[in-house]
């Protein structure tokens, strides 16, 4: 078995991967970094979780270790899809480079512009960015990329996914051509593949799993839900959620909860802090700030439960994660894969629980299509919901948007009810709309019995309500006047 001093690493970078407690190098480090430090082009193929930081951070440390960096003119670019991954390279880079002199600059949203500017104008020996910070800098005239020797494109597929493929290929435009790219993928789309044929030079290719396979330590179930009413869906399947957690028991230490909208995320979160179980939400509207506040909290344990859209669902790294719940089927059967990908790692055994829903179905089948394998059904441990059986009925008077028509509906006597006293009543409404149309066919009947001729005024009926069972009485006086004459 290989060992990482087999792999012609700087001395002191393996010293550093020594005091971090590693080994033995995972599959596709074996297979990147002897090619990466002949200074070839690599296409590492591998499913998340299996190390393909590390698969170019150490190989460029070890390249990188003798020069110095020029002022706005980075050494190595680094690219990331998401600023929650660009972290995560930075952080495996201090881990690394400890006792090597590298300076590194993180080019982020959410972060001031002037605190980056400074560090680049210094010259930084490596640049980790995502694309649209990166260009909004270059655009500025506050960087060059002509110095780029390294070029490092990871998640490669989400990058795709996110529409971030035409600054990409503006990026790869400004650096050299005699630089050295490292490009890694957990699939391979056939843009993708252009990307590579395009601007790679004959790559060393790794590909250590088939593409767009669930890691064997994951156990997989799916629990086919189907609610009792429509409009009490986001109920009965946050009941479920809440079931499936609790027969986890103590074996759930933590768990990430996927779901397919921002607002989801935020229900979700404030549903299970209701019921006792610490979440937090983390999604692309947060501030940055909140958002790593929220992941380190996640990861020294202090928070239970990340609910997450799948801005979290690429490259966290957080070892010890024990479930993975997809309160939503993802709409890219990809995602599956990748979200999964956060239970299990570096060979740790892990669950994953999905819902799945009637309208769900489609999305279900390219999933387990994707993964060529059949995710075993899990029994709804709630079985058939009631309606009434429930205990979030307030929640859900919450969650409406419901608002008071100019007519008045939901108004009581008194013309000032409450937003949940406007639901309740709907809710009402709509169970009891039988009794209620019997009771109005009673009501109109009676009036038309009780309607006569005139009022008590002598003059017209205030109650005409047409000419079929009423006759107005200024008709009348015209026959009597006939009559007379």
């Amino acid at each position: 078995m290989t060992k990482f001093s087999e792999l012609n690493l700087n001395p002191k970078v393996l010293k550093a991967i020594e005091e971090a407690g590693y080994d033995t190098p995972t599959p596709i480090q074996a297979g990147a970094i002897p090619p990466a430090l002949e200074g070839r082009d690599v296409l590492g193929i591998a499913q998340t979780g299996t190390g393909k930081t590390a698969s170019f951070t150490l190989p460029m440390i070890t390249l990188l270790a003798r020069g110095r960096a020029r002022a706005r003119m980075p050494r190595s670019l680094v690219l990331c899809p998401t600023r929650e991954l660009a972290a995560q390279v930075a952080e495996n880079f201090d881990t690394y480079a400890k006792h090597v002199k590298l300076t590194k600059a993180l080019l982020i949203g959410g972060v001031s512009f002037k605190e980056q500017d400074l560090l680049i104008d210094k010259g930084v020996d490596v640049l980790i960015a995502t694309p649209g910070r990166l260009l909004d800098h270059f655009e500025r005239g506050k960087l060059l990329l002509t110095g780029v020797q390294v070029m490092v494109v990871d998640e490669a597929d989400r990058m795709l996914d996110m529409g971030f493929i035409p600054d990409i290929e503006r990026i790869f435009s400004l650096t050299p051509f005699t630089r050295q790219t490292l490009f890694f993928s957990a699939t391979m789309a056939p843009e993708i593949e252009r990307i590579t044929n395009t601007f790679l030079s004959a790559p060393a290719r790794i590909e250590v799993a088939r593409q767009a396979t669930a890691s064997e330590t994951i156990t997989q179930g799916v629990v086919m839900f189907k609610a009792s009413r429509r409009d009490r869906e986001g109920t009965e399947k946050r009941a479920l959620l809440r079931k499936l957690i609790e027969l986890e028991g103590d074996a759930c230490s933590n768990a990430i909860i996927f779901c397919n909208r921002k607002s989801d995320v935020d229900i979700v979160a404030k549903s299970l802090k209701k019921y006792g179980l610490d979440a937090a939400p983390i999604h692309g509207d947060l501030d940055q700030s909140q958002r790593m506040k929220t992941l380190d909290g996640f990861r020294e344990g202090t928070l239970r439960f990340l609910v997450a859209s799948d801005v979290a669902a690429r490259g966290l790294d957080v070892p010890a994660v024990s479930h993975v719940f997809n309160f939503d089927v993802p709409s890219h059967a990809e995602d599956y894969v990748h979200r999964i990908g956060r239970t299990g790692r570096a060979g740790r055994k892990g669950k994953a629980m999905m819902i799945c829903g009637p309208k769900d179905e489609k999305n279900f089948d390219a999933i387990e299509k994707l993964i060529q394998k059949e995710i075993p059904r899990v029994e709804n441990p709630l079985g058939q919901v009631e309606p009434d059986q429930l205990s979030e009925a307030s929640e859900e008077k919450k969650d409406s948007k419901s608002r008071r028509s100019r007519g008045g509906r939901g108004r009581s006597k008194s013309g000032d009810k409450s937003q949940e006293t406007v639901v309740e009543a709907q809710d009402t409404v709509q169970n009891d709309a039988p009794k209620a149309a019997k009771r109005d066919q009673e009501r109109s009947r009676s009036r038309r019995n009780d309607r006569g001729g005139r009022n008590d005024r002598g003059g017209r009926d205030s109650n005409v309500v047409g000419m079929g069972d009423h006759m107005p009485s200024f008709i009348a006086l015209s026959f009597d006047e006939r009559r007379a004459s």
